[in-house]
């Protein structure tokens, strides 16, 4: 029986303490952050694109090479002529003789050219079939799916609420503990993201290869899931409870 009076005693200070560490904690300036993110389906693509070719002379290698990118660029805009286009990385490097690693000279056999191609398009239900269709002449190098602009545009507002709203509910257990009611926290400044650039998405897609069909001098579709995209944001609140 005297062990129960003791924690009844205990437990009542405690309770008649809340409205003096309520006074304690007036004027109390804290920094709170809170962090939200939305999650949306990829609606774009950027497919990379090239073509290399060898040759003991260096012109018929990049007249190869220049006809390639033209035909396959021809190709893909045929197939998809919403899509954006951009050439990039065109080099030429010469192919040397075996010879030992102290060889003050090398030999030139032949020289290597070759030239990257980047396709951006909305258009993923048809890029299996683009893609197929190019890989004739350009090989595939490279897929990212991602959010569009418009898209990304679409979910700010949506990514900067939940972190406000994590924010607000991070005040709330923090007054609880400190026996405040959050009516009586005011905010003092606020910082979205900081001065860090614009929040980069975080992208998951994948690349399924569908099986062979047997379609001579083709090749082959290949199954693509473009994946969904996460925007997270993050706030920084300066608190003074009143």
């Amino acid at each position: 029986m005297k062990k129960l009076v003791a924690i009844t005693s205990v437990v009542l200070c405690g309770a008649l303490s809340l409205p003096a560490l309520a006074q304690q904690t007036k004027g109390t300036v804290l920094m709170v952050s809170g962090s939200g993110e939305v999650h949306a389906d990829n609606d774009q693509a950027r497919a990379t694109f090239f073509v290399e070719e060898q040759d003991k002379n260096k012109a018929v290698a990049a007249s190869r090479v220049n006809q390639k990118m033209k035909d396959g660029t021809e190709l893909l805009k045929k197939a998809d002529s919403d899509g954006k286009y951009a050439t990039r990385g065109y080099y030429t490097y010469p192919v040397y003789a075996d010879s030992t690693p102290n060889a003050k000279t090398r030999t030139i056999t032949g020289w290597r050219v070759g030239q990257y191609l980047d396709l951006t398009t909305k258009n993923i239900q048809q890029l299996p079939a683009t893609v197929a269709g190019v890989q004739q002449v350009l090989a595939l190098n490279g897929l990212n799916f991602g959010l569009s602009d418009e898209a990304a545009k679409q979910l700010e507002a949506k990514r900067l609420e939940s972190a406000y709203k994590n924010l607000q509910d991070r005040v709330a257990m923090i007054a609880k503990a400190m026996g405040r009611d959050p009516a009586d926290s005011v905010i003092e400044s606020l910082d979205f993201d900081g001065s860090a650039p614009h929040p980069q998405p975080v992208y998951r897609a994948m690349m399924v290869a569908a099986p062979m069909q047997d379609k001579s001098n083709s090749v082959a579709e290949t199954s693509f899931e473009p994946g969904d995209s996460t925007l997270s944001s993050t706030v920084v609140a300066k608190i003074k409870f009143n």
